[in-house]
């Protein structure tokens, strides 16, 4: 493992996020993004102070005062942002309109989205559809679903699902799934500490390095070896993120 990509979830985050990355420069780079989980009705004033900070830090920005009169490092992508109505739907049309906003950073800015979405994947597909030709590509984290729904995500060309540890589960479907609709060329590995640690570390708090544990589960799944799986996917995350 080379890199660790560092999401926001709102503002007081995004200074945290950035501050870690310029500590392990080379190794942690932050994206920018208000999570749907923190959503609320000031969301209008938390996402142009968002595209303020965001404005000053994209790849060609170069030294900035906005965070910190420091060099800042890049920020990489739009995230994590989405839909999430898994516990409540109280701020369901600010999710979406906060969505909707960030997606078109992301067609402006170039960057690709890191996106999170929870019992909402219907709305999230509607709303994309009306983008489709002009997205830059990105990750659908933490994906979970069923055939057809990973087919309905992958008519995006550039996205790619992400893989965490529930591959790993015992009850998981995903170890039949994947392999059926899914080609190795649309999976990123991902983490998503400190939670959803794989088996064996399962109940553990999630970390970075347990990576391993889901690429050797994908590695069985598609009878390959670890080391294509390594190969593939880590080529995938180079296409996406464009990192030097």
């Amino acid at each position: 493992m080379s890199k660790v990509f560092i999401p926001a979830i709102d503002l007081p985050s995004v200074q945290t996020v950035v501050e870690t990355c310029r500590q392990f420069e080379g190794f942690a780079y932050p994206m920018i993004g208000l999570h749907p989980e923190e959503v609320k009705a000031d969301y209008p004033a938390v996402l142009a102070e968002m595209r303020r900070l965001l404005d000053a830090n994209l790849p060609s920005a170069g030294k900035c005062d906005v965070v910190s009169p420091r060099q800042q490092p890049p920020f990489i992508a739009i995230g994590e942002v989405g839909l999430d109505y898994y516990w409540s739907r109280e701020f369901e049309q600010e999710q979406l309109a906060a969505f909707e906003e960030q997606v078109r950073w992301s067609i402006e800015t170039r960057l690709p989205l890191m996106i999170h979405c929870r019992k909402a994947q219907n709305e999230m597909v509607n709303l994309l559809k009306r983008y489709k030709d002009d997205l830059p590509g990105g990750v659908f984290h933490c994906f979970t679903g069923n055939e057809r729904e990973a087919e309905e995500l992958l008519q995006f060309p550039r996205f790619v699902l992400g893989i965490g540890g529930v591959l790993t589960f015992k009850k998981s479907h995903l170890p039949e799934t994947l392999p059926a609709v899914v080609p190795l060329e649309s999976i990123v590995l991902e983490t998503d500490s400190p939670y959803m640690a794989p088996v064996p570390m399962r109940g553990k708090r999630n970390e970075s390095s347990y990576v391993r544990f889901v690429q050797q589960r994908l590695a069985e799944c598609y009878q390959t070896t670890e080391e294509h799986i390594s190969a593939v996917t880590d080529a995938n995350v180079e296409r996406i993120f464009s990192l030097s």
